[in-house]
């Protein structure tokens, strides 16, 4: 099974992508190739419903805030 893993991984790096997307577990790659981004996606999936919609909310706010900001600059 290693060499298939590995073979996988180079495809993924030479076609600028990762693993799970070319696996199908994700159809948006930029979010996988920041482990750190992946990370707080994975916490955040964790959380109970509730927390997780508020933690949605939150960033919903400060997105819709950025995009005002680029608009009146």
């Amino acid at each position: 099974m290693l060499p298939f893993i590995d073979a996988v991984r180079k495809l993924a790096d030479a076609l600028d992508t990762t693993v799970g997307f070319l696996l199908g577990e994700a159809n948006d790659t930029n979010i996988l190739k920041d482990p750190k981004m992946m990370k707080r996606h994975n916490e955040i999936n964790d959380l109970p419903d509730k927390d997780k919609e508020f933690v949605y909310s939150i960033l919903d706010v400060f997105l819709a805030k950025s995009k005002l900001q680029a608009i009146l600059k």
